[in-house]
């Protein structure tokens, strides 16, 4: 398993000064941005054009997460903006393994996310296609919410199939993570970890990010 990756999500940052929560973790490995449509979830945050802002405003590689319907059409948009990694979810996407493909000739890793009760096993023959999966271990739609360990099982599977393929494919577990959950997921095959509320509550979010990163090696 690779070293341990942490992604801030800037759902729990100060949504009017962006650029400079963005300075506040400069040692993450990249920056998680959640861009949801009151339809695929009941929440509504931001779009291409803020998208393109933080962009332009961060060196940090741009993971973005959408919690959207139609991905297959706003997608390879993300890509095209220079979003590093690019995230659809299984349940919106039409047509998976073609849109796994766009976003991979655009020159983004493609990654696809899985609801918690969404199982993988359906998946697991175009797991080729990614270059992460991401587990789910809240309900999409909102931070703060508790991890849910039921999920742990589900990422020993998915630990398992990547494994197997033997591929460079990343898992990564967003929801609830914290210094309290992070090792647990890490044990069950996690390697890349989206935390919010655990480092943007922190007084130092770039020794909070330390930490999450210790804790999960």
């Amino acid at each position: 398993m690779s070293r341990p990756c942490i992604h801030p999500s800037i759902l729990n940052a100060d949504f009017a000064n962006l650029q400079r929560e963005l300075g506040r973790i400069r040692t993450a490995d990249a920056v998680h941005v959640d861009v949801m449509d009151n339809h695929f979830v009941p929440n509504l945050t931001i779009g291409l054009p803020v998208v393109k802002s933080l962009r332009a405003a961060t060196e940090l590689p741009i993971d973005v997460h959408l919690m959207i319907e139609d991905p297959d059409v706003w997608a390879p948009q993300y890509a095209e903006l220079g979003c590093e990694s690019v995230t659809f979810h299984a349940e919106a996407a039409q047509a998976p393994i073609r849109l796994a493909r766009e976003l991979r000739a655009q020159g983004a890793r493609s990654a696809m996310a899985l609801k918690p009760a969404t199982p993988i096993e359906p998946y697991l023959d175009m797991l080729g296609e990614l270059d992460m999966l991401l587990l789910m271990t809240v309900e999409p739609g909102f931070g703060g919410q508790s991890f849910l360990d039921l999920i742990l099982p589900k990422i020993r599977r998915a630990r398992a199939a990547v494994d197997d393929l033997g591929g460079e494919i990343a898992l990564q577990v967003d929801g609830g993570i914290s210094a309290e959950t992070i090792a647990r997921a890490a044990e069950a095959g996690a390697d890349t970890f989206v935390a919010g509320s655990a480092v943007y509550s922190a007084a130092d979010p770039e020794a909070a990010i330390a930490e999450l990163r210790a804790l999960a090696g």
